[in-house]
């Protein structure tokens, strides 16, 4: 059996007609910048969470405007976790800023809320958790310690859109919010896409702006911006897939509960915190011995992928923040262990019957 870690094709299949359709139109009008379908998306991201969205090219650029729009620059200190994707500090350190890592939480890996004070310093600016594999981290608690300081909160939910804390959407949990249309997101495009979110109008305005090099009217420049625009044909097969992103979620929930309850009594598996609800951008289970399992897995046509084997404080480019190993244990520990296997609403229950029972033979 040959198996997709991210079943892309068949969603496509399933809403075929709808996506070719909606590219036409586009086609037809020839609007390919800022057409007037990139509006309409816009609003139905701001029904679905409840918070103003303004679409941008990627997930690392919602990051960077994000950050501008907090005046966040030179001199200042972001806190953030250590275990994601380096595009969420890169960002900090692309405006200018400094990433100041703390540990995470060895229960959902997301930031360790109750270690957050004491990183704060009279230079920090904001805080960037991350909603790691999906599900968001402990906001209340963050938003909590961030008004305490007069500091920003920016939710990074680039896997996590769609998912809910104590009933409130992942993107509107917070002042500002991020999130990628990356085409393996559990709502992804054909390309790159992502999006910034705000409940402060003023902001989205300045957002709205700092995405189209500053302008607040053709050729008038308030802000140093930058060019950083969704394709409108990215925007209508996104709003085609939105109409069924909800179906979707479900069934992501139904394929995670019957990993959970076919892999638990073998191998660490995924903890949802009672208070909230995750998309499963991944299904990640800890192993040992993983280099030697996942070469096992894939010579019996199962993918599996490593989302993160090297802690943000220990790659190269991070040197100049001065981490070493030990600095952030639980992170360690959880990147040498964590590894992912595939997940999609397409996932067939004979698929996962085979994942299944080829990891626990195999381990």
């Amino acid at each position: 059996m040959s198996i997709q870690f991210c079943n892309l094709k068949s969603q496509y299949e399933n809403y075929k007609d709808e996506i070719d359709a909606a590219i036409q139109s586009v086609l037809n009008s020839s609007q390919f910048i800022m057409g007037q379908q990139v509006f309409e998306f816009e609003q139905a991201l701001s029904d679905f969470t409840g918070s103003y969205a303004i679409t941008c090219a990627n997930g690392t650029d919602a990051l960077m405007l994000a950050l501008i729009a907090s005046g966040v620059g030179p001199g200042d200190e972001v806190i953030t976790t250590p275990f994601t994707f380096i595009a969420t500090a890169e960002m900090i350190a692309l405006v200018g800023a400094k990433p100041v890592f703390v540990d995470i939480s060895e229960n959902d890996f997301n930031i360790d809320a109750t270690k957050i004070e004491a990183a704060i310093t009279p230079k920090t600016k904001a805080i960037i958790p991350v909603s790691l594999y999906g599900q968001p981290s402990d906001m209340d608690t963050i938003n909590e310690i961030a008004k305490k300081y007069g500091v920003k909160v920016i939710e990074d939910a680039a896997q996590s859109f769609g998912a809910t804390y104590k009933g409130k959407r992942s993107c509107n949990l917070s002042e500002l919010a991020t999130t990628s249309f990356f085409p393996a997101k559990p709502l992804g495009c054909y390309g790159d896409g992502g999006a910034v979110f705000t409940q402060n109008q003023e902001l989205a305005e300045k957002i709205k702006s700092l995405r189209n090099h500053g302008q607040v009217k053709r050729y008038y420049h308030k802000y140093l911006g930058v060019n950083s625009r969704l394709d409108t044909i990215q925007a209508v097969i996104l709003n085609v897939k939105l109409k069924y992103f909800e179906e979707e979620i479900d069934k992501r929930q139904k394929i995670a509960e019957r990993y959970t309850s076919l892999l638990h009594d073998y191998f660490i598996t995924p903890k949802i915190q009672n208070d909230r609800t995750s998309v499963w951008a991944q299904y990640t289970i800890r192993v040992k011995n993983r280099d030697q399992l996942q070469e096992r897995l894939k010579g019996k046509g199962i993918p599996t992928a490593v989302h993160y084997p090297r802690p943000l404080h220990l790659q190269e480019a991070f040197a100049f923040c001065g981490g070493k190993e030990g600095d952030f244990p639980v992170a360690e520990k959880i990147a040498g262990e964590v590894m992912s296997v595939p997940m999609s609403a397409y996932l067939t229950t004979i698929e996962q019957s085979y994942i299944c029972n080829e990891l626990i033979n195999l381990n």
